[in-house]
Protein backbone atom coordinates (compact mmCIF):
# COMPACT_ATOMS: atom_id res chain seq x y z
CA UNK A 1 0.00 0.00 0.00
CA UNK A 2 1.15 3.55 -0.67
CA UNK A 3 -0.16 7.08 -0.87
CA UNK A 4 -0.95 8.06 -4.42
CA UNK A 5 -1.33 11.28 -6.38
CA UNK A 6 -4.16 11.18 -8.90
CA UNK A 7 -5.69 13.28 -11.59
CA UNK A 8 -9.12 14.05 -10.09
CA UNK A 9 -10.76 16.02 -12.91
CA UNK A 10 -13.17 13.39 -14.28
CA UNK A 11 -14.96 11.18 -11.78
CA UNK A 12 -16.71 8.09 -13.08
CA UNK A 13 -19.73 6.64 -11.25
CA UNK A 14 -20.94 3.04 -11.43
CA UNK A 15 -23.73 1.56 -9.30
CA UNK A 16 -25.30 -1.84 -8.77
CA UNK A 17 -29.01 -1.34 -9.62
CA UNK A 18 -30.00 -4.13 -7.22
CA UNK A 19 -29.22 -1.89 -4.26
CA UNK A 20 -32.25 0.27 -3.27
CA UNK A 21 -30.20 3.40 -2.60
CA UNK A 22 -28.28 3.43 -5.88
CA UNK A 23 -30.22 6.25 -7.57
CA UNK A 24 -30.06 8.56 -4.57
CA UNK A 25 -26.36 7.72 -4.08
CA UNK A 26 -25.56 8.62 -7.70
CA UNK A 27 -27.55 11.87 -7.44
CA UNK A 28 -25.82 12.87 -4.21
CA UNK A 29 -22.39 12.02 -5.60
CA UNK A 30 -23.05 14.01 -8.75
CA UNK A 31 -24.03 17.08 -6.74
CA UNK A 32 -21.03 16.82 -4.41
CA UNK A 33 -18.56 16.30 -7.27
CA UNK A 34 -19.89 19.03 -9.56
CA UNK A 35 -19.89 21.44 -6.63
CA UNK A 36 -16.08 21.22 -6.70
CA UNK A 37 -15.88 22.04 -10.42
CA UNK A 38 -15.07 18.47 -11.42
CA UNK A 39 -16.97 16.61 -14.13
CA UNK A 40 -19.05 13.47 -13.64
CA UNK A 41 -19.08 10.52 -16.02
CA UNK A 42 -22.10 8.27 -15.52
CA UNK A 43 -23.38 5.99 -18.28
CA UNK A 44 -26.46 4.12 -17.09
CA UNK A 45 -27.78 1.31 -19.27
CA UNK A 46 -28.57 -1.22 -16.55
CA UNK A 47 -31.79 -1.23 -14.54
CA UNK A 48 -31.58 -4.79 -13.19
CA UNK A 49 -28.83 -6.94 -11.73
CA UNK A 50 -28.91 -9.21 -14.78
CA UNK A 51 -28.48 -6.31 -17.21
CA UNK A 52 -25.72 -4.91 -15.00
CA UNK A 53 -23.82 -8.17 -15.42
CA UNK A 54 -24.39 -8.43 -19.20
CA UNK A 55 -24.82 -5.32 -21.34
CA UNK A 56 -23.81 -3.22 -18.33
CA UNK A 57 -20.20 -4.35 -18.87
CA UNK A 58 -19.88 -2.14 -21.95
CA UNK A 59 -21.21 0.83 -19.97
CA UNK A 60 -18.67 0.17 -17.20
CA UNK A 61 -15.83 0.07 -19.72
CA UNK A 62 -17.02 3.22 -21.50
CA UNK A 63 -17.37 5.07 -18.19
CA UNK A 64 -13.86 4.02 -17.14
CA UNK A 65 -12.36 5.04 -20.48
CA UNK A 66 -13.60 8.61 -19.95
CA UNK A 67 -12.70 8.88 -16.24
CA UNK A 68 -9.66 9.43 -14.03
CA UNK A 69 -11.02 7.35 -11.15
CA UNK A 70 -14.13 5.20 -10.82
CA UNK A 71 -16.41 5.33 -7.77
CA UNK A 72 -18.31 2.07 -7.42
CA UNK A 73 -21.53 1.87 -5.38
CA UNK A 74 -22.32 -1.63 -4.15
CA UNK A 75 -20.75 -4.40 -2.10
CA UNK A 76 -17.88 -6.79 -2.67
CA UNK A 77 -19.78 -8.61 -5.42
CA UNK A 78 -20.18 -5.36 -7.33
CA UNK A 79 -16.49 -4.54 -6.90
CA UNK A 80 -15.51 -7.98 -8.22
CA UNK A 81 -17.77 -7.61 -11.26
CA UNK A 82 -16.45 -4.13 -12.08
CA UNK A 83 -12.82 -5.23 -11.58
CA UNK A 84 -13.20 -8.20 -13.94
CA UNK A 85 -15.02 -6.02 -16.48
CA UNK A 86 -12.03 -3.65 -16.49
CA UNK A 87 -9.24 -6.22 -16.60
CA UNK A 88 -6.30 -4.58 -18.36
CA UNK A 89 -7.46 -1.05 -17.47
CA UNK A 90 -5.50 0.15 -14.41
CA UNK A 91 -8.04 2.85 -13.46
CA UNK A 92 -8.27 3.21 -9.65
CA UNK A 93 -11.53 1.98 -8.07
CA UNK A 94 -13.05 3.54 -4.95
CA UNK A 95 -15.76 1.35 -3.43
CA UNK A 96 -18.68 2.90 -1.55
CA UNK A 97 -20.56 0.19 0.31
CA UNK A 98 -24.33 0.03 -0.23
CA UNK A 99 -24.43 -3.68 0.57
CA UNK A 100 -23.47 -5.94 3.45
CA UNK A 101 -20.01 -7.17 4.42
CA UNK A 102 -17.44 -5.24 2.40
CA UNK A 103 -13.72 -6.01 2.43
CA UNK A 104 -13.07 -4.27 -0.90
CA UNK A 105 -15.05 -1.08 -0.31
CA UNK A 106 -13.54 1.99 1.35
CA UNK A 107 -16.53 3.52 3.17
CA UNK A 108 -20.29 3.16 3.73
CA UNK A 109 -22.63 5.22 1.59
CA UNK A 110 -23.62 7.20 4.70
CA UNK A 111 -20.06 8.59 4.78
CA UNK A 112 -20.01 9.58 1.10
CA UNK A 113 -19.59 13.32 1.64
CA UNK A 114 -16.74 13.04 4.14
CA UNK A 115 -15.08 10.36 2.01
CA UNK A 116 -15.15 12.58 -1.08
CA UNK A 117 -13.67 15.45 0.93
CA UNK A 118 -10.76 13.18 1.81
CA UNK A 119 -10.48 12.12 -1.83
CA UNK A 120 -10.06 15.77 -2.87
CA UNK A 121 -7.37 16.16 -0.18
CA UNK A 122 -5.69 13.07 -1.65
CA UNK A 123 -5.70 11.23 1.68
CA UNK A 124 -5.76 7.94 -0.18
CA UNK A 125 -3.97 4.62 -0.06
CA UNK A 126 -3.27 2.82 -3.33
CA UNK A 127 -3.69 -0.96 -3.03
CA UNK A 128 -3.09 -3.41 -5.89
CA UNK A 129 -4.56 -6.91 -6.00
CA UNK A 130 -3.75 -9.72 -8.47
CA UNK A 131 -6.07 -11.37 -10.97
CA UNK A 132 -6.04 -15.15 -11.33
CA UNK A 133 -6.89 -17.13 -14.46
CA UNK A 134 -8.22 -20.59 -15.15
CA UNK A 135 -8.33 -22.42 -18.49
CA UNK A 136 -9.64 -25.90 -19.31
CA UNK A 137 -7.50 -28.22 -21.46
CA UNK A 138 -5.44 -25.22 -22.60
CA UNK A 139 -8.44 -24.00 -24.62
CA UNK A 140 -8.46 -20.17 -24.53
CA UNK A 141 -12.21 -20.09 -25.14
CA UNK A 142 -12.74 -21.58 -21.65
CA UNK A 143 -10.78 -18.85 -19.87
CA UNK A 144 -12.22 -17.48 -16.62
CA UNK A 145 -10.71 -14.50 -14.78
CA UNK A 146 -11.18 -13.96 -11.05
CA UNK A 147 -10.12 -11.63 -8.27
CA UNK A 148 -11.19 -13.76 -5.30
CA UNK A 149 -11.17 -17.40 -6.30
CA UNK A 150 -11.62 -20.18 -8.81
CA UNK A 151 -13.87 -22.96 -7.47
CA UNK A 152 -14.39 -26.48 -8.81
CA UNK A 153 -17.52 -28.02 -7.32
CA UNK A 154 -20.23 -30.59 -7.80
CA UNK A 155 -23.49 -29.54 -9.45
CA UNK A 156 -26.95 -30.40 -8.17
CA UNK A 157 -26.14 -34.01 -7.24
CA UNK A 158 -25.26 -34.76 -3.62
CA UNK A 159 -22.39 -37.07 -4.56
CA UNK A 160 -18.77 -36.09 -3.97
CA UNK A 161 -16.44 -35.30 -6.84
CA UNK A 162 -12.97 -36.78 -7.27
CA UNK A 163 -10.04 -34.55 -8.19
CA UNK A 164 -6.31 -34.88 -8.69
CA UNK A 165 -4.34 -31.75 -7.75
CA UNK A 166 -0.79 -31.00 -8.90
CA UNK A 167 1.43 -28.03 -8.04
CA UNK A 168 4.14 -27.27 -10.59
CA UNK A 169 3.75 -30.80 -11.89
CA UNK A 170 4.12 -32.43 -8.47
CA UNK A 171 1.20 -34.47 -7.16
CA UNK A 172 -0.37 -32.85 -4.08
CA UNK A 173 -3.07 -35.48 -3.51
CA UNK A 174 -6.35 -36.94 -4.73
CA UNK A 175 -9.43 -35.40 -3.16
CA UNK A 176 -12.92 -36.78 -2.68
CA UNK A 177 -14.87 -33.70 -1.68
CA UNK A 178 -17.77 -31.37 -2.44
CA UNK A 179 -15.40 -28.99 -4.18
CA UNK A 180 -12.00 -27.32 -4.28
CA UNK A 181 -11.12 -23.62 -3.91
CA UNK A 182 -8.07 -21.93 -5.40
CA UNK A 183 -8.02 -18.54 -3.68
CA UNK A 184 -5.96 -15.40 -4.19
CA UNK A 185 -4.95 -13.44 -1.07
CA UNK A 186 -7.94 -11.15 -1.72
CA UNK A 187 -10.28 -14.15 -1.71
CA UNK A 188 -8.96 -15.59 1.54
CA UNK A 189 -11.76 -13.83 3.47
CA UNK A 190 -14.45 -15.15 1.11
CA UNK A 191 -15.46 -18.76 0.33
CA UNK A 192 -12.06 -20.14 1.33
CA UNK A 193 -12.49 -18.81 4.87
CA UNK A 194 -15.91 -20.46 5.17
CA UNK A 195 -14.36 -23.76 4.08
CA UNK A 196 -11.61 -23.59 6.70
CA UNK A 197 -8.86 -21.82 4.76
CA UNK A 198 -6.40 -19.40 6.34
CA UNK A 199 -6.84 -15.64 6.35
CA UNK A 200 -4.04 -14.25 4.17
CA UNK A 201 -2.69 -10.72 4.12
CA UNK A 202 -3.46 -9.11 0.72
CA UNK A 203 0.22 -8.41 -0.02
CA UNK A 204 1.24 -12.05 0.47
CA UNK A 205 2.16 -13.68 -2.85
CA UNK A 206 0.40 -17.01 -2.26
CA UNK A 207 -2.47 -19.20 -3.36
CA UNK A 208 -4.63 -20.92 -0.75
CA UNK A 209 -5.83 -24.39 -1.86
CA UNK A 210 -8.83 -25.48 0.20
CA UNK A 211 -10.99 -28.61 -0.19
CA UNK A 212 -14.70 -28.23 0.57
CA UNK A 213 -15.99 -30.93 2.95
CA UNK A 214 -13.26 -33.48 2.10
CA UNK A 215 -14.00 -37.16 2.68
CA UNK A 216 -10.62 -37.63 4.36
CA UNK A 217 -10.42 -35.52 7.51
CA UNK A 218 -6.63 -35.22 7.23
CA UNK A 219 -7.04 -33.19 4.01
CA UNK A 220 -6.34 -29.59 4.96
CA UNK A 221 -5.95 -26.21 3.31
CA UNK A 222 -2.50 -25.74 1.73
CA UNK A 223 -0.68 -22.49 0.92
CA UNK A 224 1.64 -22.35 -2.11
CA UNK A 225 3.59 -19.70 -3.97
CA UNK A 226 1.44 -17.55 -6.26
CA UNK A 227 3.85 -18.12 -9.14
CA UNK A 228 3.00 -21.81 -9.03
CA UNK A 229 1.03 -23.54 -11.76
CA UNK A 230 -1.97 -25.31 -10.22
CA UNK A 231 -3.46 -28.17 -12.24
CA UNK A 232 -6.69 -29.93 -11.26
CA UNK A 233 -7.84 -33.02 -13.17
CA UNK A 234 -11.44 -34.23 -13.01
CA UNK A 235 -11.52 -37.91 -12.07
CA UNK A 236 -15.27 -38.19 -11.45
CA UNK A 237 -17.19 -39.97 -14.23
CA UNK A 238 -20.85 -39.56 -13.40
CA UNK A 239 -21.06 -36.39 -11.30
CA UNK A 240 -21.87 -32.98 -12.78
CA UNK A 241 -18.91 -30.68 -12.13
CA UNK A 242 -18.73 -26.90 -12.58
CA UNK A 243 -15.96 -24.32 -12.63
CA UNK A 244 -16.77 -20.91 -11.16
CA UNK A 245 -14.93 -17.57 -10.99
CA UNK A 246 -15.75 -15.29 -8.05
CA UNK A 247 -19.11 -17.06 -7.69
CA UNK A 248 -20.34 -15.14 -10.74
CA UNK A 249 -19.01 -16.77 -13.93
CA UNK A 250 -19.53 -20.49 -14.46
CA UNK A 251 -18.80 -23.20 -17.03
CA UNK A 252 -19.31 -26.98 -17.01
CA UNK A 253 -16.33 -29.32 -16.96
CA UNK A 254 -16.22 -33.00 -17.92
CA UNK A 255 -14.39 -36.16 -16.82
CA UNK A 256 -10.68 -36.10 -17.69
CA UNK A 257 -10.68 -32.31 -18.13
CA UNK A 258 -7.55 -30.61 -16.82
CA UNK A 259 -7.93 -27.15 -15.32
CA UNK A 260 -4.87 -24.92 -15.01
CA UNK A 261 -4.90 -21.98 -12.61
CA UNK A 262 -2.23 -19.26 -12.52
CA UNK A 263 -1.81 -15.65 -11.50
CA UNK A 264 -1.51 -13.11 -14.33
CA UNK A 265 0.29 -9.74 -14.53
CA UNK A 266 -2.91 -7.63 -14.62
CA UNK A 267 -3.90 -6.13 -11.28
CA UNK A 268 -6.90 -4.46 -9.68
CA UNK A 269 -6.15 -0.95 -8.41
CA UNK A 270 -8.14 -0.10 -5.27
CA UNK A 271 -8.29 3.22 -3.46
CA UNK A 272 -8.76 3.16 0.28
CA UNK A 273 -8.48 5.33 3.36
CA UNK A 274 -5.49 4.95 5.70
CA UNK A 275 -7.57 3.74 8.64
CA UNK A 276 -8.86 0.87 6.51
CA UNK A 277 -5.63 -1.08 6.74
CA UNK A 278 -6.28 -4.79 6.29
CA UNK A 279 -6.01 -5.89 9.92
CA UNK A 280 -8.12 -2.98 11.17
CA UNK A 281 -10.80 -3.93 8.65
CA UNK A 282 -10.45 -7.60 9.54
CA UNK A 283 -11.03 -7.00 13.24
CA UNK A 284 -14.08 -4.88 12.48
CA UNK A 285 -15.66 -7.16 9.88
CA UNK A 286 -14.98 -10.36 11.83
CA UNK A 287 -16.11 -8.70 15.08
CA UNK A 288 -13.04 -9.99 16.88
CA UNK A 289 -12.73 -9.07 20.53
CA UNK A 290 -9.74 -9.11 22.86
CA UNK A 291 -8.02 -7.37 25.69
CA UNK A 292 -8.18 -3.58 25.59
CA UNK A 293 -5.55 -3.21 28.33
CA UNK A 294 -2.80 -0.84 27.25
CA UNK A 295 0.87 -1.81 27.35
CA UNK A 296 1.41 0.53 30.31
CA UNK A 297 -1.50 -1.01 32.22
CA UNK A 298 -0.29 -4.51 31.46
CA UNK A 299 3.20 -3.64 32.69
CA UNK A 300 1.77 -2.21 35.91
CA UNK A 301 -0.34 -5.35 36.48
CA UNK A 302 2.72 -7.58 36.10
CA UNK A 303 4.50 -5.62 38.81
Amino acid sequence: MKNTKLNLSRIGLVANPEKPVWKSAIATARELIERTGRSVVHIDRAQTLESFRTEGVDAIRETAARSDILIVFGGDGTMLHVARSLQGNPIPLLGINTGGLGFLTAAPVEALETTLERVWKEELIHDTRPFIRSVVNQDASTELIAVNDIVISRGMASRMIELEVRVDGQLLTHFRCDGFIISSPTGSTAYSLSAGGAIVSPNAKVFTLTPICPHTLSNRSVIVDMQANIEVSILSRDVETVLTADGQKQIDVAPHDRIQIQSIPDQVNLLNLPENAFFNTLRQKMQWSGSHVSREEASHQVR
